[in-house]
């Protein structure tokens, strides 16, 4: 992250709050900015271009029971409905629910779109296969590991849980592509969010740090089993930069962190 302000507690509220109106306003902006690179009907988990197409961290999908968090225009669960899955899409945030909605008409791949909170999911326990989410929910929530928690309620004994966020070690460096992103400027084991306020004090935007003990820590106590870590390398080609994500720093060091999770059956 660029810089911490003294954020002090960030509630469940405020961080809900905040995201919601976040994204709802930044909802045109974000799909005009990367929406090419996501594409209508794709899966792709992360700025190095990995897409679930080569990776298949889900394994076999068709026929399966599957809920993407955090889900923006539900780019990815337009990809899954087409490989045979019965997908949910699930947002917090109407604006992108909207863009979803206009990508379902423009393709004609509907899936379902719920507006929900991803710390009070709006289903039975054991009622999906799979739960997925590509950089959704999970580094915006203050409790990340009651999210994983409940996770572990809606998927199925057996079932997957896989998700990409940003690489905990990231959080050392400020959010700049070019030579001033190779620096350490925070502490990694600094937990604090960041967070931007407006002139009345409110939260506008904020994101959560865990290290990579953390993370492991609260997929374990949610009673998952860790199969695998993504790091994915920065491919040959791709010249592109989306944010802090850039050919020169995707090449020395890890952008991008996928934890692939199984529920014990």
């Amino acid at each position: 992250m660029p810089s911490k302000s003294a954020a002090g507690n960030v509630t469940e509220t405020e961080a809900r709050r905040a995201n919601r109106s976040w994204w709802d306003l930044d909802a045109d902006d974000y799909q005009d900015e990367h929406g090419a690179f996501l594409g209508d009907s794709d899966f792709v988990w992360c700025p190095e271009r990995l897409r679930e197409a080569d990776a298949r961290l889900l394994g076999r999908v068709q026929g399966k029971k599957i809920l993407e968090l955090g889900a923006g225009a539900a780019a990815a669960s337009r990809w899954l409905r087409l490989e045979g899955a019965h997908p949910v899409a699930i947002d917090l945030s109407a604006g992108m629910l909207r863009h979803a909605a206009l990508t379902a008409d423009k393709t004609g791949v509907r899936v379902p779109l719920v507006q929900s909170d991803a710390m009070a999911l709006p289903f039975r326990d054991d009622a999906f296969d799979i739960v997925c989410t590509a950089f959704g929910a999970i580094p915006f929530v203050a409790d990340s590991a009651a999210a994983m928690r409940e996770v572990a309620r809606v998927l199925r004994p057996g079932g997957s849980w896989v998700f990409s966020v940003t690489h905990p070690m990231r959080w050392a460096f400020w959010d700049d592509p070019g030579a001033e992103g190779l620096t350490v400027r925070n502490s990694y084991f600094d937990r604090s969010p960041y967070v931007e306020r407006d002139d009345d004090g409110q939260v506008t935007y904020l994101e959560q740090h865990r290290t990579l003990g953390d993370r492991i820590r609260e997929i374990v106590a949610a009673g998952f089993v860790l199969r695998d870590l993504i790091e994915p390398e920065w491919p040959e080609g791709h010249e592109g930069t989306w944010g802090q994500w850039s050919p020169l720093r995707g090449r020395l060091f890890p952008g991008t962190a996928i934890f692939v999770c199984d529920l014990p059956a």
